[in-house]
């Protein structure tokens, strides 16, 4: 029991770890590569940004406040489970998002002659005079930011609140959701007195890199592979990756030519935890012969969760 409740502190402060350099990444790319030129993202920072834009009312103030309410419903509609990590998410980037404009102006105005500087927002442009590089840029930091939370699953708020309550009453995905939500968001740009076909397609470029490259961080960290191990030290193997903390089921073989009975190790793991597996393999018994393949998905304990929903009847 002991064990149990220090690995899932462990995991738990491992997720917010996680979840934090995701939100620094994401608040980086936002403030340094999107803010400057005036591009609009999706999500409550691009609304943010939106009404930035047009009032010169900070970011950060408008995806707090927005955020407080969509959390009060969310509480009641889905339940405290769902919401921690979304508030810690939500307050950690609220202050990210102004710390790192203020870090920035400062960067503006101790080296002026690096930086054309946006007069509205005051914030250097990185890349300078490039409105298309930095445009990717933006977005394929952003992109692997919100890739890391998600994978830990953590919630950057936002959309993402909307989109799980409508998910819970409707049927639709939540990326259908989020999609038609990014998109809106980013076409009210051209409402903007600076609003233009130019930057809207970049706001339309920023969402798709974005998603992306959100999606190549999550699929390559939950990537999982599946061992067949054939080996007369199964009982020894099995015990070594027992203490893994990762399952191994025995099968019972036999070889067609031989004809003498085998024990088969069949072993489901994480992609990050192959080498572990090899280096066990390998200490206790060289001649195994050992086979290795990709998995398209893993569901249930240890791995991801079933989310289909039951046929309505």
């Amino acid at each position: 029991m002991a064990l149990k409740i220090k690995l899932t502190f462990f995991q738990d402060f491992r997720d917010y770890l996680i979840i934090t350099f995701g939100l620094l990444l994401y608040a980086l790319g936002f403030t340094c590569f999107q803010l400057p030129y005036e591009i609009t993202t999706g999500g409550l920072a691009g609304a943010g940004a939106v009404i930035f834009y047009a009032t010169g009312f900070l970011v950060q103030y408008t995806f707090f406040m927005v955020n407080i309410i969509l959390l009060a419903i969310a509480l009641k509609v889905l339940g405290w489970k769902f919401c921690v990590k979304t508030i810690y998410a939500v307050f950690l980037l609220t202050f990210l998002l102004g710390i790192t404009q203020e870090i920035m102006k400062e960067v503006a105005l101790t080296h002026p002659d690096m930086f054309y500087v946006n007069p509205k927002s005051g914030l250097p442009q990185v890349v300078k005079d490039n409105i298309f590089m930095s445009c990717i840029l933006g977005a394929a930091v952003e992109g692997i930011g919100l890739g890391l939370v998600f994978l830990s699953n953590g919630s950057s708020g936002g959309t993402d609140i909307i989109a799980s309550i409508i998910n819970k009453y409707k049927d639709v995905t939540l990326g259908q959701m989020m999609m038609l939500c990014d998109l809106t968001i980013i076409t009210s740009s051209l409402l903007l007195p600076t609003g233009s076909i130019d930057k809207l397609l970049y706001g339309y470029c920023t969402l798709i890199i974005t998603n992306l490259l959100l999606d190549y961080v999550v699929d390559r960290g939950r990537q999982s592979v599946q061992f067949f191990i054939f080996s007369l030290k199964y009982d020894e193997i099995a015990a070594a990756i027992n203490e893994m903390h990762r399952g191994v089921t025995v099968l019972n073989g036999q070889g067609w030519y031989t004809k003498h009975e085998r024990k088969v190790l069949v072993v489901l793991a994480k992609k990050n935890e192959s080498t572990n597996i090899f280096r066990i393999i390998q200490n206790i018994d060289p001649g195994a012969f050992v086979s290795q393949s990709k998995v398209i998905g893993v569901f249930g304990y240890g791995f991801d969760k079933i989310k289909v929903k039951a046929d309505k009847k």
